[in-house]
């Protein structure tokens, strides 16, 4: 029985990615323990190919990652003592956990306001105070929010990432990240794409909504650029499914100046 702590806690995760078409499985993550607390900011760097999308996915609960439980040591998938690991994404996700994709998806037709309000419903469905009386009572807090974080208000009258540039898309999605006032962030490879001051910008909303909610953040990158501007408490480096290095920000300096081969020399 998982104890009742305020914290994120991964403990031996094995997990595997099944092929749709011929059903084969293929074993990517092989015993990964993290432990996340509120307000910390987690990185998790390593070569392609290491397992580190697949994590984020299989933390959101994505159904073509599997969890697979080894004989001996128990496979744990904890957040604030409750376990998720056989909650859907819909549940993971009211549980207050969040992840913010690599390439966020276009949904033509469906307003950026009406889409976060139907998010931000479902978020707290369980909890009714929160709920907003009316339509335009969330807007004006949806728009306080987008003031907040330097998003242009045009965008939450357009189409969910309709023609927007990549920054554009990353912003909203930070948005939507305020929004849902998420326990634990998951950014997989967020500033992908990003030129600096889109990067800069993205930084600057995460650790507004870190402070804001309290929430543990974990940075998934192959590059040290957004840690300039978003400080890790702790940086994990990733190879073959494991996290085999744990340090703090320096790591990740030493990481871009000497790449990821130097660690696997050692």
């Amino acid at each position: 029985m998982p104890e009742k702590h305020p914290q994120l806690t991964l403990k031996n995760l094995h997990v595997a990615v099944v092929n749709q078409q011929t059903e084969e499985r293929t074993l990517i993550l092989r015993g990964v323990d993290l432990t996340v607390r509120p307000g910390e900011v987690h990185a998790i760097m390593g070569p392609n190919g290491s397992g580190k999308s697949t994590l984020a996915y299989t933390l959101a609960g994505h159904p073509f990652y599997e969890v697979e439980e080894p004989e001996k040591n128990q496979t744990q998938m904890v957040l604030d003592g409750d376990d998720i690991l056989e909650k859907s994404p819909d549940e993971r996700a009211a549980a207050g956990l969040f992840l913010a994709f690599q390439y966020p998806v276009e949904v033509p037709g469906v307003k950026v306001q009406n889409f976060l309000r139907l998010a931000y419903n479902a978020r707290f469905a369980e909890q009714p105070e929160k709920l907003f009386p009316t339509v335009l009572a969330f807007r004006k807090h949806l728009e306080s929010l987008a003031a907040e974080l330097k998003v242009n208000p045009e965008l939450l009258r357009r189409g969910l990432n309709e023609g927007f540039s990549g920054g554009e898309k990353k912003r909203v999605e930070i948005l939507q990240m305020a929004v849902l006032e998420p326990k634990y962030a998951i950014l997989d490879e967020t500033d992908s794409g990003l030129d600096v001051d889109a990067i800069k910008a993205v930084a600057e909303g995460v650790e507004k909504i870190r402070h804001k909610y309290n929430s543990g953040i974990v940075v998934i990158t192959h590059y040290q650029r957004i840690l300039k501007y978003l400080k890790p408490d702790f940086v994990h480096v990733m190879k073959a499914g494991k996290i085999v290095k744990s340090g703090g920000a320096k790591l990740a300096e030493e990481l871009e100046s000497q790449g990821f081969e130097k660690l696997e020399e050692e």
